[in-house]
């Protein structure tokens, strides 16, 4: 058998060049987009074929990283080739007010009713959940562990190199929590008070990271001695280098979500099978494979997930809790979009 017939038979097409048009492979079929790597090879082992097999339709796999401007591009067409798209909320929120997303008709998508009301937005719901963390080189600052963004900035109690990520989302919520604004008081955010927090950072910061990998290499490396990164790449570090840790506290809680492109070509079997993409026993499955959180908080009550691995995950409750949960719909607001244009300036 070859390896198209294989993947055939199991119902999923991976990697259409980006824009390719899916040939009809089945009666019932959807074009699913994610971002591919390790990530979307998770997915498809624990979400996408299952679903595929439980559906019995044809799930044919694209790959955008920034799916956003072929959202942008299908949507202005009016007969957009993908259907289900895995991407940042605020993707969705925008697109939806911009009339390229579909608006869900939650009373066709059960398995998502249940799910906290934060968790879903209009036009989208939640998929998968990462964090962005405090990660450290505990060999390095012996009993200075930072635990807190204020640590972090007090770079006289808690001496060591630093890096944070090159982008305002995330990062100006840390430079606000570090200036002592509580967490259920972030949003909206205070821009101002952000910047002028990060300035004072701003000197003390090494390296401003622009990828997850770079991020991780940086601690296995030893070039940085704290940094912001996200807790899968933490936990792979981890495990080549036993002296890194993190610290979920003061994490922020950040998912993807599953929104569907507006007049999509399989409009029907696409909503039938987000449902099921979001149901807690297929969602139960990703943790298995990957250091992510169910997006579906009722898959921690499957049984699937054991308490090990649901004390390592970010969207577990007890984890969940320490965190402060991002806000994609102030971010993708008139206002959002201004403070990223304020971080190309400012970081220049």
């Amino acid at each position: 058998m070859t390896a198209l017939k294989r993947l055939l038979a199991a119902g999923t097409v991976i990697a259409l060049g980006a824009g390719a048009v899916a040939p009809a492979l089945a009666a019932g079929q959807v074009t699913f987009v994610s971002q591919g790597g390790a990530y979307q090879e998770a997915q498809t082992k624990a979400i996408l074929d299952p679903a595929a097999k439980e559906l019995g339709i044809t799930i044919n796999q694209d790959s955008a990283p920034d799916a956003w401007p072929s959202i942008k591009t299908q949507g202005e067409t009016g007969k957009p080739i993908w259907d289900v798209v895995d991407t940042p909320p605020a993707n969705c929120v925008r697109g939806g007010k911009a009339g390229l997303i579909e608006t869900l008709d939650f009373s066709k998508i059960p398995n998502a009713q249940s799910m906290p009301d934060a968790y879903k937005t209009p036009y989208s719901v939640a998929y998968e959940f990462y964090s962005s963390v405090l990660a450290y080189n505990k060999a390095n600052l012996g009993d200075k562990i930072p635990q807190t963004w204020a640590d972090f900035w007090n770079v006289k109690e808690f001496p060591g190199t630093r890096a944070l990520r090159n982008h305002p989302h995330v990062t100006l919520e840390a430079a606000l929590l570090a200036d002592g604004v509580p967490r259920d008081k972030l949003y909206p955010l205070d821009v101002d008070r952000a910047f002028k927090k990060l300035e004072e950072i701003k000197p003390n910061v090494t390296v401003w990271w622009t990828s997850g990998g770079q991020s991780a290499q940086l601690l296995a490396d030893g070039e940085v001695d704290m940094a912001m990164v996200w807790n899968g790449r933490a936990s792979a570090v981890i495990k080549d280098v036993p002296d890194i840790a993190f610290t979920f506290n003061d994490g922020f809680l950040q998912n993807t979500q599953l929104c569907i492109l507006k007049n999509a070509p399989n409009l029907e079997t696409a909503t039938t099978f987000l449902n099921t993409a979001v149901s807690p026993e297929l969602q139960a499955n990703l943790p298995m494979e990957i250091d992510y959180g169910p997006g579906n908080p009722a898959a921690f009550d499957t049984g699937k997930i054991p308490a090990e691995r649901a004390a390592e995950l970010p969207s577990s409750p007890e984890n969940a809790a320490k965190q402060t949960l991002i806000s994609d719909e102030w971010w993708a607001s008139p206002e959002g979009e201004a403070a990223e244009q304020r971080w190309l300036k400012f970081i220049q």
